[in-house]
């Protein structure tokens, strides 16, 4: 949708949901801290948009941008309608022209400098410390301290949130890997390490000051009378990290009795430009987005059957690399784990509303390769397989995400709160973010106005919270839920069968392999789209709409989802 935010546009697509529509319509506002597509990103188009190009704010942005960052990103709250906090002259319209049935006379607060003085009035708002919030100037600007905020900024803003009266609350903490130094209340400077390993000193005393935030935060919440018994909390990870680095030292640390230490630690870096100009003699320009699974984007957009794609994509194939912490000596192996053009993305769901947005291919490398392209073929990094040539180790990043590797997308869910069953540790069944949304709504008793991918956990909920029709219908639900998931979730049986399998053989083959195979995908998706279509459906209406399931179609559809991925087999 177009919610009248560019960047929130372009990171969620055209068709996609603005998450606070549901709570300001049942009359709660929403705040936000440093979570992406809920508040301003930047201090530029955001601006202008809201504000206008010849606003006061765009001037303090044009003529001062680090207060403007403070000022104006990251931090938001969006209104109900009559809400009493946006009953200032600091609150501005909250537009999103392509809401279904419309969202007209909403307004939000924008930033740290129209949400601090109505929710902290006495002054800038603190950390769970009673440290200003504030960024790294001199002198600091109270406010947005930047998108790798510490858990005492986080928690300690969304306390001030929730303690001014504002309900529904998102927010971000940035990762305890990466050396977060003298921002972190109790951590001293000690070390030039950028980043820690696995049980290093420094990690672990950065574990132990969020531990420590988090039980503030919860203690802090239960003397205002927020606790679990009325207030739903979820905790999760967007993606694990994935470390690149040797062995600990000594063998048997443990990070807690004996610390571990790493005589290799950090991804291997490379730039694509001059490797392919290299091992292949290819100087195709193209453009990637820098990742362990970068994304490509060929010079002038060409079409998926181009002579000048399908080299690329062979050539990314056999792409040989060398990896500095394999090994006494290192070694050389290959790059590629899998690759996705068009027809395969379609499979995952990863093909964006705009085709000038959705890349040529993407190559899913092994995980301890972090991948660029400057566009400069010169100076090349002949010979080939040397360590100090193409391929590189940074020990200032030692962590890698957005590949597809278990250790990546292996993550966690923690929900407390009313109708959630207190079953502890659990993971007997799969599930994925999608999951998250529609089980809140179902929690808070409210719905969307679109359908949602992922479907309510009701094996986490009380049979009074799941509703009438997910309890009567429970058995064959158990069973559909993870067919749907099986063919549906980009990480799911099908979508790592033909990830790894026939798309990769498919893009890395000669053309009439690829001809072959890619019809095949898109067969499969066609048929998966048909099967899980109706598996949503009768999700949807038994959460939402309280309506029966017919189990007999149901028992039908799994056996269909279940015949698709034998047919992958």
């Amino acid at each position: 949708m177009d919610d009248g935010l560019p960047q929130m546009l372009d990171q969620r697509g055209k068709n996609a949901p603005a998450p606070w529509v549901p709570f300001t319509r049942a009359g709660c506002d929403v705040g936000a801290f440093s979570v992406a597509n809920i508040e301003f990103e930047n201090v530029t188009t955001d601006i202008d948009t809201v504000f206008g190009p010849t606003s006061p704010q765009h001037q303090e942005a044009a003529t001062n941008r680090s207060k403007a960052i403070a000022d104006f990103e990251g931090i938001a709250i969006h209104c109900a309608k009559g809400s009493p906090l946006c009953a200032t002259t600091n609150s501005a319209p909250d537009t999103l022209n392509d809401e279904p049935g419309g969202y007209t006379g909403f307004t939000a607060l924008f930033g740290n400098v129209n949400v601090q003085p109505q929710i902290s009035p006495q002054g800038p708002v603190a950390d769970l410390d009673g440290n200003v919030i504030a960024d790294n100037s001199s002198p600091p600007n109270p406010g947005f301290p930047g998108f790798s905020p510490t858990a005492s900024q986080t928690l300690g803003y969304l306390a001030t949130m929730l303690e001014a009266g504002v309900p529904i609350v998102y927010g971000y903490i940035a990762d305890t890997h990466d050396n977060r130094g003298p921002a972190l209340s109790g951590v001293p400077f000690a070390t030039p390490e950028k980043t820690f390993g696995p049980g290093e000193a420094g990690y672990v005393e950065q574990l132990q000051v969020y531990d420590k935030a988090f039980g503030q935060f919860f203690a802090r919440l239960a003397k205002d009378g927020i606790s679990e018994s009325n207030t739903l909390f979820v905790v999760t990870a967007d993606e694990n990290d994935h470390f690149t680095g040797g062995p600990p030292s000594p063998a048997n640390c443990d990070g807690i009795n004996t610390p571990c230490t790493y005589e290799k630690k950090g991804e291997i870096t490379a730039d694509l430009t001059p490797v392919f100009a290299t091992e292949f003699g290819d100087t195709t320009a193209f453009g990637v987005h820098f990742d362990t699974a970068p994304t490509f984007y060929i010079n002038g957009n060409p079409g998926q059957t181009a002579s000048v794609t399908r080299k690329l994509e062979q050539e990314a194939g056999a792409l040989l690399g060398f990896d500095a912490v394999e090994g006494p000596e290192g070694s050389t192996n290959r790059v590629t784990q899998a690759l996705a053009d068009h027809a395969e993305q379609s499979l995952l769901h990863m093909i964006t509303a705009d085709p000038n947005r959705t890349p040529n291919f993407i190559l899913f490398a092994n995980p301890d390769y972090f991948l660029t392209a400057s566009g400069a073929i010169t100076p090349g990094c002949a010979p080939m397989f040397n360590a100090a040539s193409c391929f590189s180790e940074n020990p200032d990043f030692a962590w890698n995400h957005g590949d597809f590797q278990e250790d990546i997308t292996k993550t966690w869910l923690g929900i407390v709160g009313p109708g959630v069953l207190p079953q502890g540790r659990v993971g007997s069944f799969f599930s994925d973010h999608t999951d998250i949304r529609p089980t809140m709504l179902r929690l808070a008793g409210l719905t969307d106005d679109y359908a949602h991918d992922g479907r309510v956990l009701f094996e986490a909920l009380t049979n009074k919270a799941a509703g009438a029709s997910l309890r009567a219908h429970r058995d064959v639900l158990s069973d559909l839920a993870p067919a749907y998931k099986a063919i549906n979730a980009p990480l799911g049986d099908l979508g790592l069968l033909t990830l790894t399998g026939i798309s990769t053989t498919a893009l890395s083959g000669d053309d009439a392999t690829y001809s072959l195979l890619e019809s095949q995908i898109s067969e499969i998706t066609a048929k998966r789209n048909d099967i899980a279509g109706q598996m949503i459906g009768m999700l949807e209406d038994a959460a939402f709409n309280d309506r029966p399931i017919n189990e007999a179609a149901a028992e039908d559809l799994i056996k269909q989802a279940y015949a698709l991925l034998d047919s992958v087999h």
